[in-house]
């Protein structure tokens, strides 16, 4: 088979496709012919930082070929994606999950022909999706959904600010417009606002025009605040993200893409009972709830553009642009 793997110091360019042994499914996994994957922020990060050679990306779809001896959830000729942690089910996050993480330092990704997983490790693929929008849900659309249903459990008629039109804040939008939640998006771009709008953005506000967003999500809610931002700016958005917030209100820090907040921002959080926190992806039992979800309104994942699998690295190329709405994704 023909996978593609990460160079150490080699960079986005430094990615090179190479022939590798097929691989043989274990007792405990199925063998997966991947058809789509697609790229999260997190994986310019292993490109750039890369120690060892690894197969990257953690998101992909596929079919089942085979299975191991002592497989019962899958058989050959099901769809499935890949779960990001193939080893957290549900409950608490754990430090040992989360080094099992594919694509990372432990475990090779999804950016090959053929992937044998762990059974635990996969999921069902909503029959109302391609391949190519199935990919796309693994890291970013699993992020969003904790974020808005596990951690702030928001309710039909709140609000939540979504910095930007990446793969996390669209698949946030599109989640929370099902929900009946109101939706405030920024961006920098009028033509990425008018395309959130089109999703069923309730507000939009183009930061570079009112670089005081803060102070427009205020007027947008009539002086209360949001009840939510998903944060994934930083040092650059969270005081702002704090000074929008309503009292008791939550920011929800998508970890994985942002640095540590300014060190100042922790009295006004203590003082107005603002609850931050930060999470990376879920389980696979919130996959699945998200899944029903996604099914029972036809909810099709925002794909940008899709690369072949020959272009991979101008797939990496457009994500480190930062001038794509929704997702990036690699037909394999």
């Amino acid at each position: 088979m023909q996978a593609y793997r990460i160079k150490p110091g080699g960079g986005v360019r430094g990615l090179a496709l190479v022939e590798l042994p097929d691989p043989r499914p274990a007792a405990d996994e199925v063998l997966i012919r991947v058809r789509a994957t697609s790229l999260n922020y997190r994986d310019l990060m292993m490109a750039r930082g890369a120690r060892d050679e690894i197969i990257p990306l953690s998101d992909g779809a596929g079919e089942v070929i085979s299975v191991g001896d002592a497989v019962t959830r899958f058989a050959a000729g099901d769809r499935v994606t890949s779960c990001f942690f193939p080893n957290w089910i549900d409950g608490e996050v754990r430090p040992e999950y989360q080094a099992e993480a594919l694509g990372g330092g432990l475990r090779n990704g999804m950016l090959a022909q053929l992937v044998a997983l762990p059974e635990r490790g996969v999921v069902v693929t909503p029959a109302h999706l391609s391949d190519e929008e199935a990919a796309t849900l693994p890291c970013a659309a699993l992020t969003a959904w904790q974020a808005l249903f596990e951690q702030a459990w928001l309710r039909p008629g709140q609000t939540v600010v979504l910095l930007g039109t990446g793969g996390v804040s669209i698949a946030g939008l599109q989640l929370a417009h099902a929900a009946g939640l109101r939706t405030i998006v920024t961006s920098s771009s009028d033509d990425k606002l008018q395309r959130a709008r089109d999703l069923g953005a309730d507000d939009t506000i183009n930061y570079r025009t009112r670089p005081d967003w803060e102070r427009a999500v205020l007027e947008l809610t009539e002086g209360r605040g949001a009840d939510l931002v998903l944060e994934v700016g930083g040092e650059g958005t969270f005081a702002k993200s704090n000074a929008c917030m309503r009292a008791g209100g939550s920011i929800v820090i998508i970890g994985g893409l942002t640095r540590e907040a300014a060190g100042d921002a922790g009295v006004p959080l203590v003082a107005r009972n603002v609850h931050a926190t930060r999470i990376y992806v879920g389980s696979r039992r919130m996959f699945e709830d998200m899944n029903r979800a996604l099914s029972l309104r036809a909810i099709h994942p925002v794909v940008d553009r899709v690369f072949e699998f020959d272009q991979a690295i101008e797939a990496y190329e457009c994500l480190e642009s930062q001038a794509h709405f929704g997702k990036v994704v690699i037909r394999v």
